[in-house]
């Protein structure tokens, strides 16, 4: 089996344990299972493909380290959805990226693609606060809020990428010694150390 495959799939288990959710469809891919043949849903479009980067570089823009468009984070959540993703989730996800355009025409006159950098941030933040509203809300069964779901795939995407890993994050091919009081001052990025390459699924 392909080593960097295993690697970003235990990166994928740890990203969801330390940021305390479950990733939708994470189990598909740590497993090396897929649901595409299950599906019925259509596929993405070049035009969604951009408009996934562009969503993703709103919640993670570049600073001093690139963004998540340069991660290419619209390919990744498009390979996610359709791969992993079940039919209910894949339409939520989908449709969701109609009803963003929606949002940005009510509120800034123009989709979101021409929007400026600050109405798009403006308007990405109601959405979290509404999906974050949602959430307990929601009947067990019921897929989550489209937002939920393109914030989780960002991050997820983001940080398991090679740039998210070693732009983004600390990176540390090769471990050293072990010191338990490694100094830290406040800003510093967290470490990422590779998986083992011994993982297996």
């Amino acid at each position: 089996m392909n080593p960097e495959l295993l690697n970003r799939r235990e990166a994928i288990a740890r990203l969801a344990m330390l940021m305390g959710f479950a990733v939708i469809g994470a189990e598909s891919l740590l497993s090396g299972a897929s649901v595409a043949g299950k599906k019925t849903a259509p596929g993405f479009s070049d035009a969604e493909r951009t408009l996934l980067d562009e969503i993703g570089d709103t919640i993670i823009p570049a600073t001093d380290t690139p963004g998540a468009k340069a991660a290419n984070i619209g390919a990744f959540m498009i390979m996610m959805v359709t791969e992993c993703y079940d039919d209910a989730h894949h339409a939520v996800f989908k449709a969701g990226l109609g009803k963003i355009d929606e949002a940005s025409r009510q509120r800034h006159g123009k989709s979101f693609l021409p929007s400026t950098p600050a109405e798009r941030t403006a308007l990405l933040n109601e959405l979290d606060a509404e999906q974050r509203a949602h959430q307990p809300q929601k009947a067990k069964d019921e897929p989550p809020h489209y937002f939920r779901l393109l914030k989780q795939l960002t991050l997820l995407g983001y940080f398991t990428s090679e740039i998210g890993c070693t732009k983004a994050l600390r990176y540390l091919e090769v471990p050293g010694a072990y010191r338990g009081s490694e100094p830290y001052k406040k800003g510093d990025r967290a470490w990422f150390t590779p998986p083992s390459r011994g993982f297996t699924s």
